[in-house]
């Protein structure tokens, strides 16, 4: 499949830093798809990637022009905003639209194939995406990586080739992953460790590295090691480990983006983070104790604002 046109919903920080390089690469073959306020801000206002305006073509959900569907529609929003998102992309999508979600946690794909039966929703990640949302918009330094992939498949499908093909020809780092389900959950994993530790005490990555919250952040991570087990997700300590040795390398005064969040008094995504892992935790007789105490802790922060 050659991919000609493209549509991403969701214009928050990772999906501004797409949106500028698709934007830039492919004019009017590529467009934002948000109605109402949203919408009206977009043409009237465009949005600011370290401080450069640019002005992408603003697609209506309510267009119900066929020359409105793309090839390829980009979910980037929060996981709490995916129902709204579902019904705006419908104009979107037609017979043979591919589908790419980039939502934390393990829960959208799930979600965006079972609205979109009959077309192909991948599984997707982005990882390394240093974006910082802000009155202003967007600031970043890194476009990071972006991996893509099949949960049934090994080999690299034709399909998965063309969306890489159309990503990277935007000058982005696009990936095939041949075990995508366990990177997936490895970045779920370090959401529901790092993310939410951070969020409930306020830790840059500096401090995450501090015996105290590295011990709750480790924990935290194991309760989602046992339930990829009962998944059949082979995900392993290692990996827990492995990411706590590279946190150790991350600029000591940034911030996840579920501190972000609490710092702006903005929703979290903790019903999908720890909220996921008691959801699997009661359905696989699994305990999580240190996700039900995180869970309880960041919706008591949101309740607050």
């Amino acid at each position: 499949m050659e991919i000609k046109n493209a549509a991403i919903i969701g214009m928050g920080a990772v999906g501004t830093v797409y949106g500028y390089a698709l934007h830039r690469k492919y004019g009017s073959r590529f467009g934002v798809i948000a109605g109402g306020e949203r919408g009206k801000r977009l043409r009237e206002n465009g949005v600011s990637l370290n401080d450069e305006y640019f002005c992408p073509k603003v697609i209506s959900p309510e267009d119900e022009d066929a020359a409105a569907a793309a090839d390829l529609v980009i979910v980037s929003v929060k996981n709490y905003s995916l129902g709204e998102a579902i019904r705006d992309i419908r104009n979107c999508v037609k017979d043979d639209t591919l589908i790419l979600p980039l939502l934390n946690g393990i829960t959208a794909q799930e979600q965006l194939q079972k609205a979109f039966p009959g077309n192909r929703v991948f599984y997707g990640l982005c990882a390394y995406v240093a974006a910082v949302r802000n009155g202003n918009g967007v600031t970043n330094d890194s476009y990071g990586v972006i991996r893509i992939g099949d949960a049934g498949s090994k080999e690299l499908s034709p399909d998965v080739k063309a969306v890489i093909q159309f990503l990277s020809d935007a000058g982005l780092d696009a990936e095939f992953s041949s075990d995508i389900l366990h990177a997936v959950w490895k970045k779920w994993m370090i959401n529901v460790g790092a993310n939410q530790v951070s969020a409930v005490t306020g830790a840059t990555y500096g401090r995450l590295t501090l015996e105290p919250n590295m011990v709750l952040l480790h924990e935290a991570m194991l309760e989602v090691i046992a339930l990829a087990e009962a998944c059949g997700v082979p995900l392993t300590e290692n990996d827990a480990l492995e990411y706590e040795n590279k946190l150790r390398t991350y600029a000591p005064d940034g911030k996840s983006s579920t501190l972000q969040d609490v710092e702006k008094k903005r929703r979290t995504e903790v019903d999908y983070f720890a909220g996921t892992a008691l959801s699997l935790g009661k359905k696989y007789g699994i305990p999580t104790p240190v996700n039900h105490v995180l869970y309880y802790l960041l919706k008591s922060r949101e309740e607050m604002y």
